[in-house]
């Protein structure tokens, strides 16, 4: 039997989640499908940072002769896994074309503009629902081990101010009565105020808990295996739990997005990067905001009673395998910057994941051309977390014809056609 509804959301991550919340909330019948749990996929184990001052994307000026030397390196921030596949080399092509910094400038103009925006609606949405995600909003503080490190920080930090951000910059000598978990001996570290914190997990689930409330319908173990198109429109989605018919059909399933809009004759430029997350039990007397260590793109957050440290991009394909090399990466760099004995502390998971990486490090998100019924909301990087509410409310936008309060023209998803 046909299922109809008025929005069909492909995703139960943070995304799709949102964007069910805010369409319940403007009063559309929503359903959304997963062929996972609610927030099981990318969503689940990241460190939980909301980081308007330090956002970005990974295609920048310098990145290329960085990561030719990564790509040597198994255990380095951002690895290639060798292997020749024609999607890696399209996207690799178009990474290397947007590596230029007017198009740095203008993706960090926009993505601290989103973060911004989605900080805002984190508390609103706390405050509203009255929920409790462990959302702290203590700032975050950028920490260097080396004087280059921390002199480029410094640089950084500056164009950063230009726009707005608040950054206060903290030499070496100053960094422990700052920071007392910090090691001796540290170059410097920047202080951003205005960032914050919170429990992935928490916030998801108990979003979807309050969206169903709100009537939306959340179908897990739901597998989108085809689409039926009947002029510029999708007429028909095909499921392993039955076929459903919609007048809106939004597309947020983060790395699998480039898969499912293969069904449809689109091409999505969006690269798989697996991600770590390795998580404890909280030490006594710990620093109560997360940290970055700048170098080796490690982030340390607390979370509740639990200390999460998450890192490292690995271009591997679909691939969820661990990695354990890349795994003991994370926890070698960790006691160089924090004063701490990792194998004194209660591991509680060690997590992996598949962030959605376009070329120019900006997400899809917008009405498609070619099928007007159809909106892609993907490609968040390592920023789905941070830019989740924001993204729900633009997408609801798009499907009540408002304007957008974001400008979408360097999301557009044909921008690489």
């Amino acid at each position: 039997m046909m299922q109809k509804t008025e929005i069909l959301i492909i995703g139960a991550g943070v995304i799709g989640i949102c964007a069910a919340y805010y369409l319940t909330e403007k009063g559309y019948k929503v359903t959304v499908v997963d062929k996972g749990e609610v927030c099981s996929g990318c969503s689940y184990g990241n460190v939980g940072v909301a980081v308007p001052s330090i956002c970005g994307t990974l295609a920048s000026p310098g990145i290329i002769s960085k990561s030719l030397k990564w790509l040597l390196d198994p255990e380095s921030p951002f690895y290639i896994k060798p292997r020749f596949n024609r999607d890696l080399i399209g996207w690799l092509w178009e990474f290397q074309r947007a590596c230029n910094e007017p198009q740095m400038r203008r993706g960090l103009s926009i993505l601290h503009e989103f973060n911004t925006a989605s900080v805002e609606l984190f508390k609103d949405l706390a405050a509203q629902e009255k929920m409790d995600f462990g959302f702290v909003q203590k700032g975050l503080l950028v920490v260097f081990k080396s004087l280059p490190g921390f002199k480029e920080g410094v640089q950084e930090a500056e164009l950063r101010q230009k726009i707005g951000i608040e950054a206060e910059i903290i030499r070496g000598s100053e960094l422990r009565s700052f920071a007392p978990h910090l090691r001796s001996g540290l170059a410097g570290g920047i202080y951003y105020r205005r960032d914050a914190h919170l429990d992935p997990y928490k916030f998801v689930r108990r979003l979807a808990e309050k969206t169903r409330k709100k009537g939306a319908q959340i179908l897990t173990s739901t597998e989108v295996i085809g689409f039926e198109i009947f002029g510029k429109a999708i007429k028909t989605v095909e499921t392993t739990r039955g076929d459903f018919t919609a007048d809106e059909v939004v597309l947020a399933a983060g790395a699998w997005s480039s898969e499912m809009s293969r069904y449809l004759g689109l091409k999505l430029p969006i690269q798989a990067a697996k991600g770590y997350s390795i998580t404890y039990r909280l030490p006594e007397n710990y620093l109560e905001m997360p940290v970055s260590l700048s170098e080796t793109k490690v982030f340390i957050t607390p979370l509740a009673d639990t200390l999460r440290l998450g890192g490292t991009l690995e271009l591997a394909g679909m691939d969820l395998s661990i990695n354990k090399r890349r795994v003991n990466a994370i926890l070698k760099t960790v006691p160089e910057y924090i004063d701490i004995n990792i194998e004194n502390l209660k591991l509680i998971e060690i997590w992996r994941g598949l962030r959605p990486c376009t070329p120019d490090g900006l997400p899809f998100l917008g009405r498609c051309r070619a099928i007007n019924n159809f909106i892609v909301a993907a490609g968040h990087a390592m920023e789905g977390i941070s830019l989740g509410p924001v993204t729900g409310q633009l997408v609801a936008q798009v499907i009540g014809n408002e304007k957008p309060s974001v400008d979408l023209s360097l999301m557009s998803i044909e921008r690489f056609n």
